[in-house]
């Protein structure tokens, strides 16, 4: 059986316990604590130069090599190409997309140096299983020094219509160096659809149908490869008992004790400007504007860790959040009821459960999101018995599995509200209905199904041995 390579930007820490819930680091980390094999990336560190060889630390089957960021590889790969061209553009924010040869140079050069500090460490029959943009051209970088391995990529985020996707100078480089993995995997079949379109009609490649669930051949830059959707999900069954676990806990119980029988709304986000948190404030500004029987009776925690705190777009996004919390609290608030609380924070997957298991409302509203697990974290959370409701974007990957959410547009203000008014006040049966349907979704789908499909696809893909 072939070893398993996972390369990412980032590895999971090695203390697990305190990891936040939700995203890449989960996902791998349960898929490869079921295999063994290595996860390599960068260690997160930026340092004068950049060792030799990669950090090895072995813990069970599973080996870490990470390496370091020099500083101008970071600015250049790191805020530079990935987080100010690729992820706005991804996003379909091309208004805050920055081009700069420089920072493309410096993307292609990182993604190069990767590739060679992982080739000694490859065996011949490794897969070798890439994710996310920032490292779009490995499979190209490690062709290009010999290697025939299979190679699989997944996008975590979504992929641009075409018409969006060609305002990058570089387009189709990015695309040409897709090509060179034997799989590459979506979200969505939106975002297959869209990847398609541009081989048809930019790429001028051919796309042929492998049959239902199966996806496409796609002959394009001389190459052929599948391209097909596998949604990412959860650890179903751990999630589950962990919040059962976790509404016990001194944390959750301080969390319920402060609501003094209050309803609880909770959103849990990286603080990211493709999340739409300026938006669902102002929903959340609606529904007491609109609804005001919800005065001293509902609050809001929004729980938002800083994420990529130098990069400009961030520091702008944190600012604005902080002006629209502070305006609605001084609108409604009491002297025993503050309508928003809002922390810039990460809490452990425990704390995060339990605060998901008392929540009535889980409110997950990006503009644009590939997947989000924390959608299906919070429907996983809740009591069975007496679950609370999901409001869901439109524009989340998850929306196409979770369609017994109540689905809006983020954009739609005060349909947001009105959401927000229906969940609070929707019946028990309903409730338990809609979570029923929800659950059986994600048992159908976790996180083994999700890997065990990727790893299958690309086990059986034609490739170049």
């Amino acid at each position: 059986m072939s070893r398993l390579v996972v390369v990412s930007n980032r590895v999971a820490p090695i203390d697990e316990g305190k990891q936040s819930a939700g995203g890449l680091a989960v996902a791998v980390l349960a898929a490869l604590k079921k295999t063994g094999g290595i996860w390599f990336g960068w260690s997160g560190d930026v340092v004068a130069a950049p060792p030799s060889a990669p950090s090895l630390t072995p813990v069970g089957r599973l080996t870490y090599a990470t390496l370091d960021l020099a500083k101008r590889d970071y600015e250049e790969y790191y805020n530079g190409y990935a987080n100010s061209t690729l992820w706005p553009l991804f996003h379909f924010r091309l208004g805050l997309t920055n081009f700069s040869r420089r920072n493309y140079a410096g993307y292609q050069r990182v993604n190069a140096l990767f590739a060679s500090k992982l080739a000694p460490l490859l065996e011949p029959d490794d897969m070798v299983w890439v994710h996310d943009y920032h490292l779009i051209p490995f499979a190209e970088q490690l062709r290009l020094i010999g290697l025939k391995h299979r190679m699989g990529f997944f996008l975590h985020t979504p992929f641009p219509a075409p018409e969006i996707l060609v305002a990058l100078p570089n387009h189709e480089d990015i695309v040409r160096a897709l090509c060179a993995y034997d799989v590459v995997g979506f979200h969505t079949l939106c975002d297959l659809r869209c990847f398609i379109n541009y081989i048809r009609f930019e790429a001028r490649g051919t796309v042929t149908d492998r049959g239902p669930g199966e996806g496409y051949y796609i002959h394009a830059f001389g190459r052929t490869l599948v391209a097909r959707s596998f949604p990412i999900s959860i650890d179903t069954e751990p999630l589950v008992a962990l919040a059962a676990q976790a509404a016990h806990t001194r944390q959750t119980q301080r969390l319920r004790d402060s609501l003094v029988g209050r309803d609880l709304i909770i959103g849990v986000d990286r603080l990211d400007y493709s999340k739409g948190l300026p938006q669902r404030f102002e929903s959340f500004h609606q529904l007491l504007e609109n609804y005001p029987a919800n005065r001293g009776h509902v609050s809001f925690l929004q729980i938002a860790p800083p994420s990529r705190a130098d990069v400009p777009e961030y520091i702008a996004i944190r600012k604005e959040l902080e002006t629209l919390s502070g305006h609605i609290n001084g609108r409604f608030a009491e002297f025993d009821w503050v309508p928003i609380r809002y922390l810039n924070k990460s809490f452990t997957r425990r704390s995060l459960a339990g605060f998901f298991r008392v929540s009535k409302v889980g409110l997950v509203t990006p503009l644009r999101d590939g997947m989000n697990l924390v959608a299906k974290e919070y429907v996983a959370c809740q009591d069975p018995e007496d679950p609370g409701v999901l409001v869901l974007s439109r524009f989340a990957g998850a929306a196409e599995e979770l369609g017994s959410a109540l689905i809006v547009n983020p954009y739609d203000i005060e349909s947001v509200a009105d959401a927000l008014q229906r969940a609070l006040s929707m019946p028990l049966a309903e409730r338990q209905q809609r979570h029923q349907d929800l659950m059986a979704v994600l048992r159908r789908n976790d996180i083994s199904h999700w890997r065990e499909n990727f790893v299958n696809a690309l086990s059986k893909a034609p490739y170049d041995s």
